[in-house]
């Protein structure tokens, strides 16, 4: 197991609070190395699984909308899903030139996983955070816009 080790104090709120995103961030590509390797799948792959296992049939722009990214950004991430018959594409009747995406057996049984993913890392982390999770996820919302703001 690894742990992580104490965090030395930075001066200022700014660098405090940028010294703990820096953490997550790593934490978190080490979790999603860690799930390819256990699981299979990334991090960002994961997520993208329990979504369409939440909104099946939902369409890739729908994907990028709710992870806040452009759907080129997401493209790379469907197809490695789709070639490793995790998701299938599926023609929507209505619309021929647009794609819908389900899960295939194979990805239904890790979108049902819950140990070992990043998920069960946060809902453990929010337990023992015992805070207010609705400022958090606000700070969170207000930090992701001022950072794609352009100054």
């Amino acid at each position: 197991m690894v742990t992580v080790p104490p965090i030395p104090r930075l001066k200022g709120d700014t660098l405090e609070f940028m010294q703990r995103l820096w953490n997550v961030a790593h934490a978190l590509e080490v979790a999603s190395k860690r799930m390819a390797r256990t699981l299979g799948v990334t991090g960002p792959q994961r997520l993208v699984l329990r979504i369409i296992g939440l909104h099946p049939t939902i369409t890739a722009q729908a994907i990028a909308s709710t992870l806040g990214m452009h759907p080129s950004t997401l493209t790379g991430v469907l197809a490695r899903l789709e070639r490793r018959k995790l998701i299938a594409r599926v023609w929507d009747p209505s619309d021929r030139r647009r794609a819908r995406f389900r899960l295939t057996p194979a990805g239904k049984r890790v979108d049902g996983e819950r140990k070992g993913t990043v998920e069960a890392a946060v809902r453990r982390a929010l337990v023992r955070a015992d805070g207010d999770v609705r400022a958090t996820l606000a700070t969170l919302d207000v930090l992701a816009q001022e950072l794609v703001r352009e100054e």
